[in-house]
């Protein structure tokens, strides 16, 4: 794990995703996981604003690996987010 990228505690659950924040040498980086993806990261149909931060708490090691490997790829968007569709 590269130990230059750590991620908060915070979530923000919106209408059909998840943002969550990493910082990379005092920098916030926006990540955003959407629900279908989140899905597959966790083998879970049906996941909406009521459960999703409970479903992104059971596979929270596997969506920050591939966000901190995205953002090692320097794979942002326009905004300097990351997405994980």
């Amino acid at each position: 794990m590269n130990q230059s990228i750590i991620f908060t505690d915070q979530l923000f659950i919106e209408q059909d995703r998840v943002r969550f924040i990493a910082q990379q040498q005092g920098v916030n980086i926006n990540c955003y996981v959407s629900f279908t993806a989140m899905g597959q990261f966790c083998e879970q149909q049906g996941i909406n604003q009521s459960n999703a931060a409970d479903v992104f708490e059971l596979c929270r090691f596997d969506i920050e690996d591939k966000a901190e490997a995205l953002i090692g790829q320097e794979s942002f968007n326009d905004n300097g987010d990351i997405e994980l569709y």
